[in-house]
């Protein structure tokens, strides 16, 4: 019997064919009947209308990357998180401790601007005190100095500081030799000082004692004290040796060339004037 090898082949009968490749695996189906021809493909996740389904061991490690990459994001998530904390708290702290260095400076600040305000209202009252005393010993210095050039001193007289003294040749009781001063324009001598009693000495050395405008007054109960006769009180004295500081009667002074003070009640002496 003879085969037609170009027989129809029956298609009736439905075939499965099936290839792996490597881990994927397509499938064909192929429906064959009197009508029509339906293949439908079962191909991999590349393409086709349906996904192939992947092996366990694939699902598994997939998954496992994405909980370890989910790990590592919320460990960089964590990570920054503490850094971004731990700066905020440096921030913090460094402007906590600025603040309070300012505060400090300011308060400072603050004092020395008032202490130097209280110290500048002292400088300045001390400063118109001195201006003012300056101005008043500038406005007396002128006085004296005009006192003094404005004041000749007669022919005779000779001039200590601000004053002319004159001795004369003749001799007195000390009540005329006062009014002889008077006469002159002048009292007899008050002595204010030692360089003043020193010049009044040396006047005495041409001829020896001189009486001075220094007598007692009574001061009632028979009790007398020294006074010029200008009226002030006796404050420096040039006394002698053995001389009372007080006596009960009336007595007057005279100077010697030594520049010591004596007293006598009557008695004549040279005398010096001054004005």
């Amino acid at each position: 019997m003879s085969t037609d090898i170009y027989a129809k082949p029956d298609l009736s009968k439905k075939v499965r064919y099936t290839r792996k490749e490597e881990w994927q695996e397509n499938e064909v189906d192929i429906y064959e009947s009197a009508d029509d021809i339906g293949i439908h493909y079962f191909q991999s996740h590349d393409g086709g209308p349906q996904n192939e389904k992947q092996p366990p061991a694939v699902q598994r490690k997939q998954f496992s990357s994405a909980v370890f990459c989910l790990g590592v994001l919320c460990f960089l998530m964590l990570t920054a998180i503490i850094v971004l904390s731990t700066y905020y708290i440096s921030v913090t702290l460094e402007k906590d401790q600025l603040q309070n260095k300012y505060d400090k400076l300011s308060n400072n600040y603050t004092q020395l601007q008032e202490t130097a305000s209280v110290n500048n209202n002292q400088l300045k009252s001390s400063y118109e005190t001195l201006s003012k005393n300056h101005s008043k010993l500038q406005d007396e210095l002128q006085k004296l100095k005009d006192k003094i050039e404005g004041k000749r001193c007669p022919d005779g007289w000779k001039r200590f500081g601000c004053s002319c003294y004159f001795r004369p040749n003749e001799k007195r009781t000390w009540y005329e030799s006062r009014t002889d001063c008077w006469n002159k324009g002048a009292d007899l001598v008050v002595i204010n000082n030692k360089d003043e009693n020193k010049f009044v000495s040396e006047l005495n050395n041409m001829n020896g004692e001189s009486w001075i405008g220094l007598q007692t007054e009574s001061t009632g109960r028979n009790r007398y004290e020294w006074k010029w006769v200008d009226g002030s009180p006796l404050t420096e004295t040039f006394r002698a040796a053995g001389q009372p500081a007080a006596t009960w009667d009336w007595y007057a002074a005279f100077s010697n060339q030594q520049g010591q003070w004596r007293q006598r009640n009557s008695g004549y002496k040279h005398y010096i004037c001054e004005k």
